[in-house]
């Protein structure tokens, strides 16, 4: 028994594991494990680095002003943010793909350079849609060292801790902004809709009942979605 156990120990031995990390390139078993990360981080990045928090924060408000919080339905909601996402996203995809992938997989820059190139392109986006002024309140919140605050020259070096919460608090007020403008046509027709009711005496029947078939004639006539789905992509052009 004791023998047997012995034998069982010794195949049960674990071989050594070397990871060897190069000038800039990295060893097979690392580049799994950093795969599997961004893999399984991959929804939160691609809420947290691109157009996705303004496009859904503005569809799923706009029910709520028409009045039919349910309709459309969540995944369509998700589905349509999604896709306008890439569709917005694809010069930065393409950016990424023509500076960083492709010179990647054909073994022409190290696995470092391939990090930094697409931190640039998605670095460069976020610059261009995020506000200034957040940006300065992060950069004081987050007291840098002053070797730090020396090496911003450009909007590219901010550091990505400050960057992107500034971002996202950034595409939260656009998206409130652009929210604001959609609920006023809406509001309007419901106080219409209100003060005819009060005129007639009508005081049982809630205002909205009526005033949602007008709005949603007033939002199809105008062809709204196209209009809402338009604004939101050149508003990031």
């Amino acid at each position: 028994m004791f023998l047997s156990q012995a034998v069982l120990a010794q195949e049960a031995v674990i071989p050594p594991i070397e990871l060897k990390i190069g000038e800039g390139d990295l060893d097979t078993a690392v580049r799994l494990l950093i795969l599997f990360t961004v893999l399984s981080l991959a929804p939160s990045i691609l809420i947290m680095t691109t157009s996705f928090i303004r496009i859904v924060v503005v569809l799923s408000v706009l029910r709520q002003a028409i009045g039919i919080p349910q309709v459309p339905p969540n995944q369509v909601i998700i589905s349509l943010a999604l896709f306008l996402t890439f569709f917005i996203m694809k010069p930065v995809f393409e950016d990424i793909n023509n500076q960083a992938f492709q010179p990647y997989i054909k073994e022409e820059i190290t696995d470092k350079e391939f990090f930094e190139r697409t931190l640039n392109s998605i670095k460069s986006f976020m610059v261009k849609q995020t506000r200034k002024d957040t940006v300065s309140i992060f950069l004081e919140v987050a007291e840098l060292k002053p070797e730090d605050r020396e090496r911003i020259k450009n909007p590219k070096d901010i550091p990505m801790s400050v960057l992107l919460p500034a971002f996202i608090i950034s595409e939260l007020t656009t998206a409130f902004e652009i929210v604001f403008l959609l609920y006023i046509p809406f509001l309007i027709v419901d106080l219409v809709v209100a003060s005819i009711l009060i005129s007639m005496g009508i005081i049982m029947i809630p205002p909205q009942i009526i005033s949602l078939p007008f709005k949603i004639m007033l939002f199809v006539l105008a062809n709204g979605w196209e209009l809402v789905v338009l604004s939101l992509v050149r508003s990031y052009q």
